[in-house]
């Protein structure tokens, strides 16, 4: 029996390449997320998948909102984690990689049609080294390409009207696993969390933490995003293409 899907699909590697084709053509697909995280160590109480889950999850809203303008591609769960290595289960790449990869993935989606690209990151480790070289994919590229950490849409304001912990921005966020994570894990998937295992770390901060305050947290996230694209979309935020020279 034939499967026809109810709405349009959101996930771009969940397309057949006519369903992909037909809507390109049509004009239908206006932007494209493309989420990075890391597998890496989140102390005693949370699972090492969240930075790809956190990220996984705001891209999802986003592109739910924007349906059926956005796709979702698949990223790259593996970030540049060497500085956790010394806790085994972390997963590692080296930056020359890292870069390479994404300079592929961000090649494959250009190719694909694509004009509006968000390069959405959920792992602070990835951050230096993507701004370090973001002009040189700019260059590659000349599309309407940005970069974002998903909490880099949070103001200091943000953080102290729902964080307890005294962090503030734009420094203190996201914190390794501290309140703020562990509240976005909560709120979104909290079996990734190990509430019984915090009386394992001397650090008490993550206790401090609230599925109310991870909700509300991705909520102002996820809209100031949607923004975000839907500017993007319109035209009202483009990136500055450096150009070749001759």
């Amino acid at each position: 029996m034939e499967t026809t899907l109810s709405a349009p699909e959101i996930r771009l590697g969940r397309l057949t390449r006519r369903e992909f084709r037909e809507r390109l053509r049509a004009g239908e697909l206006k932007a494209c997320i493309l989420p990075l995280a890391a597998i890496e160590q989140h102390l005693e109480h949370m699972a090492m998948e969240h930075d790809w889950r956190s990220v996984q999850h705001v891209a999802l809203a986003v592109a739910e909102r924007l349906r059926p303008q956005v796709l979702v591609a698949e990223g790259l769960l593996a970030g540049i984690s060497e500085h956790h290595m010394r806790h085994p289960g972390t997963l590692s790449l080296r930056p020359g990689t890292f870069l390479a990869v994404l300079s592929d993935l961000l090649e494959s989606l250009v190719r694909a049609g694509f004009q509006n690209i968000l390069v959405l990151n959920g792992h602070g480790g990835n951050t230096a080294p993507i701004r370090g070289t973001w002009e040189q994919f700019q260059r590659l590229n000349q599309v309407n390409l940005h970069f974002l950490s998903y909490w880099d849409v949070l103001t200091e304001t943000d953080a102290q009207e729902l964080l307890r912990s005294g962090h503030r921005l734009p420094e203190d966020l996201p914190g390794h696993a501290q309140e703020f994570e562990t509240a976005i894990g909560l709120a979104a998937f909290p079996e990734n969390v190990r509430t019984t295992m915090w009386i394992d770390q001397p650090d008490p901060t993550p206790s401090l933490a609230t599925a109310a305050t991870g909700e509300e947290l991705l909520r102002r996230i996820v809209g100031r995003l949607t923004i975000y694209v839907q500017e993007m979309i319109a035209g009202k935020k483009v990136s500055s293409v450096p150009p070749y020279f001759p």
